[in-house]
């Protein structure tokens, strides 16, 4: 078995000794940093490397932290003036979830860079946080590698703002294959309601 191996059964246990004060001292790192922290290196090495990740010029790893729960409703005083349907402000859930919106807070903000893709790292009471590999599409060293400079393509210009990235893509239902995949065929699960709900004509017929 290769070093990776390990740390990937390490990390599988989250609940040993080990890696619960690891990951406490960590997360008490993690609360006295900015939000948004650049890194010199993965903290999980094993899994940065399974996404994307690779050692050398170009590639950017962002830790970002999302502040987890619902999603209020910002009504002033929790009035809503209008219908009963609208008046829910509390029990609330956000339609994506919290990797995707770690992945976009940090496009925002490194908006030259193309995101890649993120995986999990700490969590406290009121944070979860998230490492977020990046790729800066104008690096000549990612330009010359033929297995990433498909990023470099401007089709692929801030991916995490439509749900293309792996989680922005899970939120979209679009994790299926097979026949399970049949409400979300072209697409979307909108897209495939349209097929099914308009009817063609064609102009002679």
């Amino acid at each position: 078995m290769g070093c990776y191996k390990y740390m990937e059964e390490l990390w599988r246990h989250k609940q040993s000794d080990a890696l619960r004060f690891l990951m406490r001292v960590r997360a008490w790192e993690c609360r006295q940093r900015p939000n948004l922290c650049k890194l010199n290196r993965p903290s999980r090495t094993d899994k940065a490397h399974h996404l994307g990740y690779k050692a050398k010029q170009g590639f950017v790893v962002v830790r970002a932290g999302v502040r987890r729960g619902g999603r209020k409703r910002q009504n002033h005083r929790g009035m809503v003036f209008g219908k009963p349907k609208h008046q829910g402000i509390n029990q609330l859930k956000f339609e994506r979830n919290l990797r995707s919106l770690a992945e976009e807070k940090v496009g925002r903000r490194f908006s030259n860079l193309r995101v890649l893709n993120s995986y999990w790292v700490n969590e406290d009471a009121t944070m979860k946080y998230f490492e977020v590999i990046c790729v800066d599409p104008q690096h000549t060293k990612i330009r010359n590698d033929p297995r990433i400079n498909w990023i470099v393509n401007p089709v692929h210009k801030h991916r995490e703002l439509r749900g293309l990235t792996s989680a922005g893509r899970k939120g979209r239902g679009l994790r299926k294959k097979g026949h399970r995949a049949n409400n979300i065929k072209g697409g979307s699960y909108r897209a495939s309601w349209l097929n099914r709900n308009m009817m063609r004509l064609k102009r002679y017929r």
